[in-house]
């Protein structure tokens, strides 16, 4: 089969298309034939060194398509079943091997491009509103990227729960998408935090949901308010250098926390919930997924490209 191997550390030249072994599943595994993998920040993370992995790797944690062979000792699934994880491994691939209990069950109604482009970001937004920060109704959150595809899926989810929703976004493009995801202001990035000052009476918002990282970090803890929140989720820009937690107590009591979406699938049950949740409300059509691009496989390279050149909106999939 064909898949995309990381041989060194390096910039998107070292995704290179191989052709590897099938994989075979083991007990208490399903080998899936993908249908789409979805493209995250955390696969060029992994590529150029920022967080280490054993090379050769094939990257990929995120997946939609059709259960082809069953392990010993699985149940709940069959032959033809629809899947979807995001906690897959080496999904950059025709086929890849995946735990029975981190398969997800696609529900009718939701086509497998939109599944592939659903479970890591959607269950990201889901946990980031409600354990990162559990957000009530009626309070005002920042969120940046908000074309991106955790941007466009946390507005709705934001917007259904009555929170007044501020964006920053980098064009006039971005600027539309995030409006039609039900932003009430869309800010762009120069200056959005006395923006975000000037719209809340100099108060500030309750919370900040921060997946930019280095670029917005500064700008991030100065539109808190006294007592409020910043969800650092990811690093976009860059990592943010060390912070001096002093900084939190000149702020106003301020709270930082750098979730990971792992330690909030710490179980089955509370994998079904986001995902029951996420999945349900698209496929009760509450939920919009953009699928802003699709590369054949052989060309993850120029995904990679796009995505860090900030050059993609919503969700970028690949396709075998």
């Amino acid at each position: 089969m064909h898949a995309i191997v990381v041989r060194q550390p390096g910039g998107p030249e070292v995704l290179e298309l191989a052709e590897v072994d099938r994989p075979t599943p083991g007990p208490g595994q399903l080998l899936i034939k993908v249908a789409a993998t979805g493209v995250n920040f955390i696969e060029t993370y992994q590529r150029g060194g920022m967080y280490k992995v054993a090379h050769p790797f094939i990257p990929g944690a995120e997946a939609a398509g059709v259960v082809e062979e069953i392990g010993e000792g699985v149940e709940g699934f069959t032959v033809g079943s629809r899947v979807a994880t995001a906690e897959g491994q080496q999904c950059y691939a025709g086929y890849t091997v995946l735990d029975a209990a981190k398969a997800l069950p696609v529900p009718d109604g939701v086509d497998l491009l939109t599944a592939a482009a659903l479970p890591l970001q959607g269950m990201t937004a889901h946990y980031l509103i409600n354990s990162s920060f559990k957000v009530e109704p009626g309070q005002t959150v920042l969120v940046h990227a908000g074309a991106g595809g955790v941007g466009l899926l946390i507005t709705q989810l934001l917007k259904a729960r009555g929170a007044r929703v501020i964006t920053t976004v980098s064009t006039d493009e971005k600027e539309a998408l995030a409006k039609g995801a039900g932003a009430d202001v869309v800010l762009r990035y120069d200056g959005f935090a006395e923006a975000v000052r000037d719209l809340t009476d100099g108060v500030g918002v309750q919370v900040v949901y921060d997946g930019v990282g280095k670029d917005t970090f500064d700008g991030s803890l100065a539109s808190l308010r006294t007592r409020g929140f910043l969800v650092l989720f990811g690093a976009a820009s860059g990592a943010v250098p060390p912070v001096d937690p002093q900084r939190l107590n000149a702020g106003g009591s301020l709270s930082l926390t750098r979730p990971t979406l792992a330690h909030f699938l710490a179980n089955p049950q509370e994998r079904r919930w986001r995902s029951s949740e996420v999945f349900g409300a698209v496929a009760d059509g509450s939920l919009k997924v953009r699928i802003g691009a699709t590369y054949p496989l052989a060309e993850a390279r120029r995904a990679h490209e796009d995505l860090e050149g900030r050059r993609t909106t919503g969700k970028v999939l690949l396709v075998p």
